[in-house]
């Protein structure tokens, strides 16, 4: 099950467990990304505080936590070729995993078509 935020952030749950990225309209208005910093796994996330940093040519920018939750596991591929999210954003390009606090909250988030209805 897939879930979009106003924030071009997009979420994919498993079980309790949700796979968390930017969206490709976000990878696209970054640009070539040339460093990204993850949260440490163990960390907790409060929803709407900055979990992660992507930076590209053009600008740094930070990525909000979408939800409450702990961080499981971070995808270090993408530290070491961060032009994968640009290439992937929704696939390789993953940069972290998070136990939800509260899994009912995820229904909240947009679905694809209230994401794609949203202004750009």
């Amino acid at each position: 099950m897939l879930r979009f935020t106003e924030e071009h952030e997009w979420l994919r749950l498993e079980g309790d467990i949700a796979t968390v990225g930017i969206t490709a309209h976000a990878a696209e208005q970054l640009g070539d990304l040339v460093f990204i910093e993850l949260p440490k796994v163990g960390a907790t996330l409060t929803k709407g505080a900055s979990a992660a940093v992507v930076e590209s040519v053009k600008a740094a920018s930070d990525v909000y936590a979408p939800l409450d939750g702990e961080v499981t596991e971070v995808n270090d591929a993408v530290v070491d070729a961060p032009e994968t999210v640009g290439s992937d954003p929704q696939g390789a390009g993953w940069l972290y995993r998070m136990r939800l606090t509260d899994r009912t909250a995820f229904e909240a988030l947009l679905d694809e078509a209230a994401y794609a209805a949203l202004p750009k």
